[in-house]
C-alpha cells in the first residue's frame, strides 16, 4: 500500500520532534495513521552494528565518506516502508568541514517525498531551547550561526524539491505556539 512520504526537517533545537509527536497523536485520534521514521536513528543503528559510533549526537564527527554510506543505507531501508510516513531528519548537518547535505541526491532519489516541511523559528528561541535541553549533546552556537543554518536549510530544501518534484512548506514553531504549528502540519498531512 502506497502512502504519503513527508520529510520534516529543522535545525537542532527547533522543536521538530515535539511538532511531529503531537501531530501524529492528533491525526491518530482522527483515524489517520502515520509512522514516524527517524533518519538519524536508521544511520545510527548501522553505525552501531559496524562499531563506528556509540553516541548518536557524535555521528556528525564521522568522516564525510562514512556519513554518505550511512545515508545511502538508511534511505534504502526507509524507501521500502509502506503507508503514510513522516521522515524526521535534518536538511543539513553541521560538520567540522562545513555543512553536509542531509538528503543528497542518492538519498532524495530513494525517498521521493510528496512534500518537505521545514520547521523553523527565531534563532534566539532555538538557542534558548538548546541551552535548556540537558538530554542532548549539542554544539554551542550563537544567534548568527543558527540563523545561517536555517537559511542553508531553505536553500537545500529548494534543491531537493527540484530533484523530486515535491513542494516545500515552512512551519513556524514559536515559543508557546506549538498548537499552531501542529494545526498547520495536520492540514498538510490529511
Amino acid at each position: 500500500m502506497a502512502g504519503k512520504k513527508v520529510i520534516i526537517t529543522g535545525v537542532p533545537g527547533v522543536g521538530k520532534t515535539s511538532v511531529i509527536d503531537e501531530t501524529i497523536k492528533k491525526l491518530g485520534e482522527e483515524g489517520i495513521v502515520y509512522s514516524n521514521i527517524n533518519f538519524g536513528s536508521f544511520m545510527f543503528e548501522v553505525a552501531q552494528e559496524e562499531d563506528i559510533a556509540h553516541d548518536r549526537d557524535l555521528m556528525r564527527t564521522l568522516g564525510k565518506d562514512t556519513q554518505k554510506r550511512l545515508q545511502r543505507l538508511a534511505s534504502q531501508g526507509i524507501a521500502k516502508i509502506d503507508g503514510n510516513i513522516i521522515i524526521d531528519t535534518h536538511a543539513s548537518v553541521k560538520t567540522t568541514s562545513g555543512f553536509l547535505a542531509g538528503l543528497p541526491l542518492w538519498v532524495i532519489q530513494e525517498l521521493i517525498p510528496d512534500i518537505i516541511v521545514l520547521v523553523e523559528t527565531d534563532a534566539d528561541q532555538i538557542l534558548k531551547r538548546r541551552l535548556s535541553d540537558n538530554s542532548r549533546t549539542r554544539d554551542i552556537e550563537g544567534f548568527r550561526d543558527i540563523d545561517a543554518h536555517q537559511q542553508f536549510n531553505r536553500s537545500v530544501a529548494a534543491a531537493y524539491a527540484m530533484v523530486c518534484g515535491c513542494t516545500v512548506k515552512y512551519i513556524t514553531n514559536a515559543d508557546f505556539l506549538l498548537e499552531k504549528a501542529v494545526s498547520e502540519l495536520i492540514t498538510i498531512l490529511r
